[in-house]
């Protein structure tokens, strides 16, 4: 007797990251998104666990956008044997392949240091995939554009549906097995400064939603926390460093940045962006312009304008990137990663705390265990390579650079789909900010919605 088409959460559920959504009926099998865990260890050490999907079996993949928490499990998949196609926009197919050597590249050296310092628990350390496992997720790469009908199995097919987070962002349109289900991936804002509102959803028996936000709404107004705070740091000698994610982020800080500089309100310092994948990133972006996406808003032009008033300075070199951690005057370093959970930003954190002049703009979320989240919590030190390093300098947060919808953004995302949904799954957030969501659904929309477990596995309608 054929069985209905089904949906398990195999990542992502209770937890901000690691989103992984199996779709399946009797002749399909579809994974939506193989993003990493990041945060606690407890949650990293998932990363490392076999995988439990059949991977031999697995009709496609598609990845809803190129940051690591939806993409980053990709290279990890393939070693297990995933052979078949990993079906994304064309823009998010150039950033997985820049995200994607980046976390290798930095897994590896990891290892290294973790070898070559003994901080490691295991002997030897070793990178949880290398480049050669990323070159081989690369080839099976299947760029489609948004809107494109694609069959993805069987009895399958896919549309993917510009979500506004990122460049290339998509929402994920599912048909299985006469089952319709649409799967948020991360939701943008309808003010991003580049890219246009996501669409609304289209009509499904049921919707998977994120939660980052779900429990909070962002501040109508801005604010003037980054121009403030360069100004109080460079008036009393300091630096100021920017976490900052490779993708997106970078450029709407570089966009402040300008913005800030052009009217007043904050001195003109030497600028430097720190990394190479964010250096990478920002050329995909300012091609993107040039060529007038229909993703992005007719203002998105000021960020060439902005690279070039502020005459950005480029660090690609390790060397350079060594100079940075002492740089003798006041300067504003944009540093990857943005919730400091690995890349050069951890070198520069580690010199430049301990110095009260100095000061850490955080400028956007920042998960639970990371020492992003730590250092926005309080903590008087944190553990980098192996030591803990005292936390002198001034933390500032930032709040206005979210490109993630809020409580209220989300709500009404969900409620302008055509047909109100049979079901609605929160994820990707954490359990509070989750359950708030799919409370505020069930009470505002009338829609049953719920926050499922990890390995949780429902019919769709």
């Amino acid at each position: 007797m054929p069985t209905s088409p089904s949906l398990t959460f195999l990542g992502a559920a209770g937890t901000v990251t690691g989103s992984r959504f199996l779709v399946e009926s009797d002749a399909s099998r579809v994974l939506v998104d193989a993003g990493l865990y990041q945060g606690p260890s407890a949650l990293r050490r998932r990363n490392w666990a076999p995988s439990g999907l059949p991977v031999d079996d697995l009709d496609a993949v598609v990845v809803s956008h190129a940051h690591l928490d939806h993409c980053g499990y990709l290279p990890r998949l393939v070693r297990e044997g995933y052979r078949g196609p990993i079906l994304c926009t064309p823009e998010t197919a150039e950033l997985v392949a820049i995200v994607l050597r980046d976390s290798a590249h930095l897994q590896e050296e990891d290892a290294r240091l973790a070898n070559d310092a003994g901080f490691s628990k295991h002997r030897p350390a070793l990178p949880l995939y290398d480049l050669a496992d990323v070159e081989s997720s690369l080839r099976l790469l299947s760029p489609v554009e948004h809107g494109q009908e694609v069959e993805v199995g069987a009895d399958a097919r896919a549309v993917l549906h510009p979500a506004g987070h990122i460049l290339g962002s998509s929402t994920v349109e599912l048909e299985v097995g006469g089952a319709r289900v649409v799967l948020s991936g991360d939701l943008g804002r309808d003010r991003h400064p580049l890219l246009r509102p996501p669409d609304p959803p289209p009509s499904a028996g049921t919707i998977v939603v994120e939660s980052t936000y779900g429990d909070r709404r962002h501040p109508d107004d801005a604010g003037d926390a980054m121009g403030s705070a360069i100004r109080r740091t460079v008036a009393r000698g300091g630096s100021v460093l920017i976490p900052a994610f490779a993708v997106d982020r970078t450029e709407l800080v570089l966009l402040e940045l300008h913005r800030l500089v052009r009217d007043g309100r904050a001195p003109r310092v030497p600028v430097f962006v720190d990394s190479p994948m964010a250096l990478a990133t920002l050329e995909v972006y300012r091609a993107a312009i040039a060529r007038g996406s229909g993703q992005l808003r007719p203002e998105a032009r000021e960020l060439a304008e902005a690279v070039e008033d502020l005459q950005v300075r480029g660090v690609r070199d390790a060397e350079g990137s060594m100079r940075l951690n002492n740089p003798g005057s006041p300067c504003i370093i944009v540093s990857a990663s943005g919730m400091a959970t690995g890349g050069r930003v951890i070198h520069h954190l580690a010199h430049q705390l301990p110095d009260r002049r100095n000061c850490v703009v955080l400028t956007g979320y920042q998960a639970v265990g990371t020492r992003g989240r730590q250092l926005l919590d309080g903590a008087r030190q944190v553990k980098i390579h192996g030591r803990y390093v005292p936390v002198r300098a001034e933390i500032v947060d930032d709040p206005s650079f979210s490109v993630h919808a809020d409580a209220d953004e989300l709500v009404a995302w969900v409620g302008s789909a055509a047909t109100p949904p049979q079901a609605v799954y929160v994820v990707h957030g954490e359990a509070t900010a989750a359950q708030a969501l799919a409370d505020r659904i069930t009470d505002d929309l009338d829609v049953p919605a719920v926050v499922p477990r990890l390995g949780e596995h429902v019919l769709l309608g």
